[in-house]
């Protein structure tokens, strides 16, 4: 399940974490991430908040569908870009084949540990064959809140590696790096590209 708490926090800090993450043009990674993807690919935005890199999605020709649980963050994103962002949580995701690419930019990372088998098979089983994941997460062990009263779940390199693989995809591309978040602390993090077998 959802943590209400981490949904009520971004509920309340929409505007100002939209305008901390504010960018002028997709990223490293967002690129990245684009040109693996067939032309007007149909993208789930997994964890969307603001729905930025949905809109660079949509600008470069793709197809983005935005689902956040954060009723805040899915109001602000489609005030500010009108891109029919909506309301969903990791357990709600029920499609089958339907996406050429999964956008889960440090989204999952406040799904409980138990969780997240079932929460990356459901992203195997949306992706159409040969389809494209992008997934960021804070490393480390263990979980626990911020001082925002977030939660989250910390994993290891070898340990996404195999959720992801266990879910019938294979790593292309990984990432390691270190970057200040929203409440202020420098964290460690991995990034990581796979596609959908066969």
């Amino acid at each position: 399940m959802s943590d209400p708490r981490t949904i009520a926090f971004y509920d309340q800090a929409a505007a100002d974490y939209a305008k901390a993450f504010a960018s002028q043009s997709p990223d490293a990674s967002l690129r990245a991430f684009m040109a693996l993807l067939p032309k007007g690919g149909r993208v789930l935005d997994l964890g969307c908040g603001p729905a930025q890199a949905s809109a660079y999605l949509r600008a470069a020709g793709f197809t983005p569908d935005p689902v956040d649980a954060s009723s805040g963050m899915v109001a602000l994103a489609n005030e500010r870009h009108q891109i029919g962002a909506r309301i969903m949580r990791f357990e709600e995701l029920d499609a089958i084949e339907a996406y050429d690419g999964v956008w889960a930019n440090f989204s999952l990372l406040h799904a409980p540990r138990a969780a997240l088998p079932a929460h990356f098979s459901a992203i195997g089983r949306a992706l159409r064959k040969g389809g494209v994941l992008h997934v960021g997460m804070k490393t480390g062990s263990g979980e626990g809140r911020d001082r925002l009263d977030r939660n989250y779940t910390y994993v290891t390199v070898p340990e996404l590696d195999a959720l992801i693989s266990d879910a019938g995809l294979t790593v292309t591309a990984t990432r390691e790096g270190c970057e200040k978040g929203c409440a202020g602390t420098e964290d460690p993090f991995v990034i990581m590209l796979a596609r959908k077998n066969g």
